[in-house]
């Protein structure tokens, strides 16, 4: 294929042409073209292929989605890329933390084989332009309170998945609206790949663990173990047969006396259709999002 050329409307934070400073083997591409190539040797190699979405800044929980994806596959493909698109006005897009050589070691030392690093005008070389709207399952949690975010993930894992063609791909659950639209649209387009899930990977004191947990200052890290405990207490009470409005409630009250500054949601949904749940289920799972300062959390669990 040939090199692609074109403007992109989006500012990108400007990254290092290499992993500087890093004894590797790991491979690393940055083009459409070099993902395809390194693919298609697999392919006729006979291996298969995993992919691991990201957008970098990696901790425990996205290299146990590496684990995760080789149980599966012969490669694993992790993607590194902090999706501008998926951002809001006033997010934190220009601050969301990056640290391509950090990550790129605990890649090799997780078994990944190969990094694919595009920059914002390989993915979006005219600019915004086509977009994937999941309907649904976006309008409602995260999608109610960020407009346009799940169209950008939508779109950007649409185009990773084409790009790679990988046999799977994996997500973590800690996003479980996220994998809930990325397994939708898979199915809705025809693309073949296999969406799976992984565990959410916690702290000792239960906080998910996140890319963004970095921005916490000490006391907020402290303030911040009060989201998993809330949930659980809660789940306990509605596994009792305790009202879930009323559950609801209590807990994003609970969540302000702790030191939350604001809730943006705290609701019992069904799994499979994010719909609200009259009472606790199997498929019932408890989702809250919650800031702290400048910094908001979200977590969800399902009833055991």
């Amino acid at each position: 294929m040939g090199k692609r050329t074109a403007k992109c409307k989006f500012k990108f934070p400007a990254v290092g042409t290499h992993c500087y400073n890093v004894s590797m083997t790991i491979a690393k591409v940055r083009t459409v073209s070099g993902l395809r190539a390194r693919v298609k040797t697999w392919r006729q190699a006979g291996l298969s292929v995993g992919l691991v979405p990201t957008m970098g800044a990696l901790h425990a929980g996205h290299l146990s989605l590496v684990a995760g994806v080789l149980k599966k596959t012969g490669r694993a493909v992790v993607s590194i890329f902090v999706n501008p698109a998926q951002f809001g006005g006033g997010e934190d897009f220009e601050n969301y933390p990056r640290n391509e050589a950090e990550d790129c070691k605990m890649l090799e030392a997780a078994g990944a084989h190969l990094v694919y690093l595009p920059s914002a005008a390989e993915m979006y070389p005219e600019g915004p332009g086509a977009t994937v709207r999941v309907a649904g399952l976006s309008e409602v949690l995260c999608g109610k309170f960020r407009p346009g975010h799940f169209e950008g993930v939508a779109t950007v894992v649409t185009k990773l998945l084409l790009q790679c063609l990988p046999d799977a791909a994996i997500f973590g659950e800690k996003d479980f609206q996220q994998l809930r639209v990325i397994q939708k649209l898979a199915a809705d387009l025809d693309i073949p790949v296999e969406i799976l899930g992984g565990a959410t990977v916690r702290e000792a004191d239960g906080l998910a663990m996140s890319s963004r947990n970095a921005y916490l200052t000490a006391a907020q890290r402290s303030t911040a173990a009060a989201l998993p405990k809330t949930i659980k207490t809660l789940l306990n009470k509605a596994q009792a047969g305790e009202d879930l409005r009323t559950l609801e409630k209590e807990g994003r009250a609970g969540l302000l006396l702790n030191g939350f500054e604001a809730v943006d949601y705290l609701e019992f949904r069904e799994a499979g259709d994010l719909s609200l749940s009259r009472k606790a289920g199997k498929e019932t799972r408890l989702f809250a999002a919650a800031w702290i300062g400048k910094t908001r959390l979200i977590d969800n669990m399902k009833v055991e």
